[in-house]
């Protein structure tokens, strides 16, 4: 009796195995001979399970937002820290800013100094990019219907972005930073402070950071150092924003530039060129404004009849020698005789 329960409790055990090994042959074969079957049965599976898969993610995806709300609140409140502290920083720097400016005025009234020239600005908004091979711009919704001329640098809320070489009425192209065909001159504002105002060409090469072209080989650079436009040449202003130095190998410099014309939308076009002042109607002369009085003018001179010279009195005519005959010769007495 024992040996048959345990015979019938091992063909009990092995049964469903065999099972299973059969349906799974059978759906093999099935699915090879039926290649679309299982994927019509799974869209009808999912087709009816939609309506409880929607009313399902309600309740999950609050559940999920809520998890993740929580997890959100630390960490605005380290971000809120940072803020706070940058805020404060921020206001001692303006502080310092304000005062530095009120003593520059104070010096520039006692210098006599010239002011800067004021700048117009023209805010407009990039409605396309085009990078190709050997050129990389963006297209402004500004022309010359909006003073917007060639040359003027185009600005973003971070730093320069590039200069306008193409300008239509309504519309503009930019030359970016990063072109190929872009060069501008940078002065490089060492954080040592050994050397200030180092001069340097920026030439773009189609990639992200522009190369450095320093004019003078004895100076050093270091990572960091502030660059921004020198204004040589009059086309663009001194003091523009560009970037920061970072190193390039074991020699070149690059600069990592401030603004990324990538995700600029809103630009700013920078009016620098003033055009050429007029002369005041009433215009007053040096020795006027000096106090001085006029001198008359001066009568005009008469031309003068040409004045013939007299005739010069000739000499006389000199009389021609006139020949003399000589005598004839005496005959000779010795022939004679």
């Amino acid at each position: 009796m024992a040996n048959a329960w345990k015979i019938a409790r091992k063909s009990n055990a092995q049964l469903p195995l065999v099972i299973v090994i059969a349906l799974a042959v059978v759906l093999v074969l099935l699915g090879k001979a039926q290649h679309g079957l299982f994927d019509r049965v799974r869209t009808h599976v999912t087709d009816a399970m939609a309506p409880v898969l929607v009313k399902v993610r309600g309740p999950v995806a609050g559940f999920d937002r809520w998890i993740g709300s929580i997890t959100e609140i630390f960490t605005i409140y380290q971000e809120n820290l940072k803020l706070k502290e940058e805020n404060a920083r921020l206001r001692q720097w303006r502080n310092v800013a304000i005062v530095l400016q009120g003593r520059v005025g104070r010096y520039q009234a006692l210098l006599h100094a010239v002011p800067d020239p004021q700048m117009n600005r023209v805010l407009a908004r990039v409605i396309g990019r085009a990078n190709r091979p050997f050129l990389q711009t963006m297209i402004l919704d500004a022309g010359r219907g909006s003073h917007v001329l060639p040359g003027q640098a185009v600005m973003d809320s971070r730093g320069m972005i590039g200069r306008i070489y193409l300008a239509g009425e309504r519309t503009s192209w930019v030359i970016l930073l990063t072109d190929l065909n872009s060069r501008i001159p940078v002065t490089i504002a060492s954080s040592s402070g050994k050397a200030t105002n180092i001069q340097a060409m920026m030439t773009g090469d189609n990639s992200a950071n522009p190369a450095l072209e320093m004019v003078s080989r004895t100076v050093t650079l270091h990572a960091g150092d502030q660059v921004t436009s020198s204004g040589d040449g009059g086309l663009l202003p001194a003091g523009l924003p560009v970037g920061t130095v970072m190193a390039d190998g074991a020699d070149g410099w690059r600069v990592a530039l401030l603004a990324d014309a990538a995700s600029s939308q809103d630009v700013e076009i920078l009016n620098f060129s003033k055009p050429p002042e007029a002369l005041p109607v009433n215009a007053q002369l040096p020795a006027e404004a000096a106090g001085l009085k006029p001198q008359p003018p001066q009568p005009p001179v008469a031309a003068a009849a040409p004045v013939t010279p007299p005739p010069q009195p000739q000499a006389p005519p000199k009389p021609k020698p006139v020949p003399v005959e000589s005598p004839p010769a005496a005959p000779d007495e010795d022939q004679d005789r």
